[in-house]
């Protein structure tokens, strides 16, 4: 039997992309097609979907993933620009409902293990900061895998060692963004598909974890890993490291 899939943002690039992937599939079938202002509800009901893929924009993603989840359907969602407390909403719902679900900061396998790495690394050399670099068409910043990759640096580091002078910024931001454990530092130009370099200093030495998206063929397989296991599990997650 296969899984019905509903992709949602299926204009755009990303979406499109999923959308053949998902007809190519086997074990899947794509039965719809939504985007913004169509009735993701009513396209729910209306094609009995198990999993919908989310990949619209950050100003939709809770409200669409509420929407998934509400109707008791499985979400694989790749946008980005959660919040925390938005996400721990969804976690507790879908517990509620015994419903296994993902949110992905990035699909790419290379992706989670240089995030991964980075955690690892960070253990050791806890001076750590993140350029990430991205089209000039992404709304948000910094990026969710720069968010998620500050997490779980946090999460083995808990204190970011003490500056080595007192900084002054002579324009707001040149550090780097302050809201995370580590300064996130966003670059958005043409040319670019998606990128990070987690970047780690020691005395004498540094040491850089860089990944680097060619294309977005590189998120497929994740996209298609995660629709055939988030049916099998009953809570939601957040990032694809925990469906490896």
């Amino acid at each position: 039997m296969s899984i019905r899939v509903l992709v949602n943002g299926a204009k755009g690039r990303m979406g499109q992309q999923v959308a053949q992937s998902v007809e190519r599939e086997e074990g899947l079938e794509l039965v719809g097609r939504t985007d913004l202002g169509d009735d993701l509800p009513g396209a729910i009901a209306d094609n009995a979907a198990q999993v919908v893929i989310d990949f619209t924009h950050p100003d939709s993603a809770f409200a669409n993933a509420r929407h998934i989840v509400t109707a008791g359907v499985h979400p694989v969602i790749g946008t980005t620009g959660f919040k925390e407390e938005e996400i721990a909403q969804l976690q507790a719902m879908c517990r509620e409902k015994k419903l296994g679900g993902l949110i992905a900061p990035n699909f790419a396998i290379g992706a989670v293990l240089m995030m991964r790495f980075s955690a690892e690394a960070a253990k050791y050399l806890p001076h750590v900061e993140i350029i990430e670099l991205h089209h000039d068409g992404k709304a948000e910043a910094p990026s969710g895998t720069a968010i998620k990759t500050a997490q779980m640096i946090a999460a083995v580091r808990p204190t970011a060692p003490p500056a080595k002078v007192k900084e002054t910024e002579l324009a707001p931001g040149a550090r780097g963004s302050k809201g995370y454990s580590v300064p996130i530092h966003s670059v958005r130009l043409p040319g670019h598909v998606a990128h990070q370099e987690t970047i780690l200093g020691g005395p004498g030495e540094s040491l850089r974890l860089r990944h680097d998206t060619i294309n977005r063929e590189c998120f497929i397989p994740g996209v298609m890993l995660a629709v055939k296991k988030v049916v099998q599990l009953e809570e939601l997650y957040y990032g694809l490291e925990h469906l490896l």
